[in-house]
C-alpha cells in the first residue's frame, strides 16, 4: 500500500512529472533520429517525411525510426519488469539481469539457434518468455530454501549465482559455432541497433500484453509491500498476485531480451529513481518507470553513437552498464544504511 508519504504527493504533481518525462522521451526519440554515422538536419527530416527518396539523409532517418522505437519500447519493458519484480520479491535490488531472467531467456534462445536451427522471430520470442519463467522459478525456488524463506540476500545471491551459470553455458554452446558467434557476440552485449518493422510489430503486442499484466496488478503489489500477512489481512491473494505480477514481468524481459539482448541496469536503477520522485505507489511507479526507461536507454543508444560516431559504435548495453554499476553499489550502500 502506498506510504504516508505517498499521500500527501498530489496527483498534479505526478501527472507534472509524467508529462515531462514523456516530454524527454520525444526530445530524445528526436535526437537519435538526427545522430549517427551521418548527422541529419531538419531539411532531410522534412525530406524524409514529404517521402522524397533522393537523399542520404532520408536512408539514415528510414533505418533509425525503427532503431528508436525499439529503444522506447525494451527501455520501458525492462523498467516495470523490473519494478515489478521488485515489488514481487521486495527486494530491492532485483531485476531481470540480477534475478538471472535476462540469461535465462538469452540460454533458450541460444539453445534454439544452435541445436535447431531457430530463426522465426515467434519461435525465439516464445523461447526466451519459457527460459526467462524457468530461471525466475528456479532463482525464487532456491532463494526460498532455509530459514527465513526468500530473504533479499538469499534471491540476489541465488540470481547471480544462476546468471553466471547460464553465462557460461551460453559460451560453451557458442564457442564451437564460429559461423555464428560474431553475430551472437554483438547480440549478447546488448543493442538496438538491427530494429526491424516486422521483428518490432510482432514484439509489441507481447509487449503490451505484458506491461498491461503489470499494471492490473498494480493494488495487489502495493499491497505485498506491507508484507504477506498483512496483506493477506486486507483481503489480497498473496500467491495469486505474486504469480500474475510475476508472469507479466518474466512476458516483458523474456521478449526483451529476444529482441535486444541481454541489457542489463534498466530495471534496477530507473525504479529506484521513480520513486524519488512519484513515491512507492505501482499504480503510479510502473507508468513513470516505463517513461523513465524509454529516455534512458535512448540517451544510452544516443551516447553510444557520439562516443564512437563510426559503423564500430558502442553497444547500447556498454553504456548502461557504465552508467548502471556505480548507480547499483550507491543504492546497495544505501539500502545497507536503511537497515543498521
Amino acid at each position: 500500500m502506498p506510504g504516508v508519504a505517498d499521500l500527501r504527493r498530489p496527483a498534479s504533481v505526478r501527472i507534472l512529472w509524467l508529462l515531462a518525462g514523456v516530454a524527454v522521451v520525444l526530445m530524445l526519440s528526436a535526437l537519435s533520429v538526427s545522430f549517427g554515422v551521418r548527422a541529419v538536419g531538419v531539411a532531410d527530416i522534412l525530406a524524409a517525411l514529404g517521402g522524397h527518396d533522393d537523399t542520404i539523409g532520408q536512408a539514415a532517418i528510414v533505418k533509425r525510426i525503427p532503431r528508436t522505437l525499439l529503444a522506447v519500447l525494451i527501455g520501458a519493458a525492462l523498467a516495470i519488469s523490473g519494478a515489478a519484480m521488485q515489488a514481487v520479491t521486495r527486494n530491492p535490488v532485483a531485476d531481470p539481469g540480477i534475478l538471472g531472467v535476462s540469461n535465462g531467456a538469452a540460454l533458450a534462445v541460444v539453445c534454439g539457434l544452435a541445436f535447431f536451427g531457430l530463426t522465426n522471430p515467434y519461435g525465439q520470442m516464445a523461447l526466451a518468455i519459457i527460459g526467462a519463467a524457468i530461471a525466475a522459478t528456479f532463482v525464487y525456488t532456491v532463494g526460498s530454501l532455509g530459514r527465513g524463506g526468500a530473504t533479499p540476500l538469499k534471491l540476489a545471491l541465488a540470481g547471480a549465482a544462476t546468471s553466471a551459470a547460464f553465462a557460461s553455458l551460453i559460451s560453451a554452446i557458442m564457442l564451437p559455432r564460429v559461423d555464428m558467434l560474431m553475430s551472437f557476440q554483438s547480440w549478447q552485449v546488448g543493442g538496438v541497433g538491427g530494429a526491424e518493422w516486422p521483428r518490432i510489430a510482432i514484439a509489441a503486442p507481447v509487449l503490451a500484453v505484458g506491461a498491461l499484466i503489470c499494471v492490473a496488478s498494480a493494488r495487489g503489489m502495493n499491497s505485498l509491500a506491507l508484507g504477506d500477512d498483512m496483506a493477506a489481512g486486507l483481503g489480497e491473494h498473496v500467491f495469486r498476485t505474486r504469480l500474475v505480477s510475476a508472469l507479466g514481468a518474466v512476458i516483458l524481459a523474456g521478449s526483451a531480451t529476444a529482441l535486444a539482448g541481454p541489457i542489463g541496469f534498466i530495471g534496477l536503477i530507473v525504479p529506484h529513481a521513480c520513486r524519488m520522485l512519484v513515491g512507492t505507489d505501482h499504480r503510479w511507479l510502473l507508468p513513470f518507470s516505463a517513461v523513465t526507461g524509454s529516455a534512458l536507454l535512448l540517451a544510452s543508444d544516443i551516447i553510444g553513437r557520439v562516443i564512437a560516431p563510426s559503423s564500430e559504435e558502442i553497444q547500447v548495453g556498454i553504456i548502461t552498464a557504465i552508467i548502471g554499476a556505480p548507480l547499483f553499489i550507491w543504492i546497495v550502500r544505501r539500502q545497507k544504511v536503511r537497515e543498521l
